[in-house]
């Protein structure tokens, strides 16, 4: 009886023990995939994901090809398109032949003594007021400041003796000139020393002033009395003397 009581507690132990077997491995075949499940059943090791292929890089061309590439001939550029041309001789030309026909025509004497345009223009607010200025208005009488008076050079002849040119003329509005007193004419009155007569030159005569009190009547003063030789006196043809009426004109 006691070796069967052995040999029956062996066999429930072996039974019991392949029974624990069986369930670890049921349970150890649930949480395995699929797939390794079916490499563990067929005793083959589980399968490895297969890693993804990818395109391999181009091969870089041959030393070759690329001295073949090099050496053959190349197509031409084509030229780039003219740009269109400003003509910028053509306009420095112009300008040029503009501005020298500018200061031609400023320059061209237009007025009656031979002022030219530039002396013509208004140039009142750049002057610098001073004794000796010579100025002409809208009329043809033609003044020297001196003394803040206006004094009118009342002839060519005047105008020459006193050492002017016509680039010396200042041609102003009327209103400037109206800014100064009038002052007595600016004559040439001529006397030789030989001779006590004094004449006016006017218009290329002389014409004989009857005596001092006609003299001092014109305006006259002793300072207006140029002197010369009695021989280029003489020269000058008679004018009308002052006053109309004294005639005959002595000669000196």
């Amino acid at each position: 009886m006691g070796d069967q009581d052995r040999s029956s507690r062996s066999e429930e132990l072996l039974d019991l023990l392949l029974d624990a077997l069986i369930e670890r491995q049921r349970l150890r075949a649930a949480q395995t995939p699929p797939a390794q499940t079916r490499g563990a059943e067929a005793g083959k090791p589980p399968a490895r994901p297969r890693p993804e292929v990818r395109a391999a890089p181009a091969a870089p061309a041959a030393p070759a090809a690329e001295a073949a590439a090099a050496s053959a001939p190349r197509e031409p550029r084509p030229l780039p398109a003219p740009r269109p041309s400003i003509g910028m001789d053509s306009l420095l030309r112009r300008m040029l032949i503009g501005l020298l026909l500018a200061v031609v025509l400023i320059n061209i004497p237009v007025a009656a003594h031979g002022v030219s345009l530039a002396r013509l223009l208004p140039d009142s607010a750049a002057l610098v007021v001073r004794d000796g200025l010579v100025l002409k208005g809208s009329d043809d009488r033609i003044y020297m400041l001196q003394d803040e008076q206006l004094r009118w050079i009342s002839s060519l002849e005047a105008f020459e003796h006193l050492g002017l040119d016509w680039e010396d003329v200042h041609v102003v509005e009327d209103a400037f000139l109206e800014r100064f007193e009038t002052g007595r004419p600016i004559d040439v009155l001529l006397k030789c020393d030989g001779s006590p007569h004094i004449y006016l030159l006017q218009d290329g005569a002389k014409r004989w002033i009857r005596d001092i009190e006609t003299f001092e009547a014109q305006g006259y003063v002793w300072e207006d009395v140029l002197f010369t030789s009695c021989v280029e006196l003489r020269r000058l043809p008679d004018g009308e003397p002052i006053p109309s009426d004294a005639w005959p004109v002595p000669q000196p």
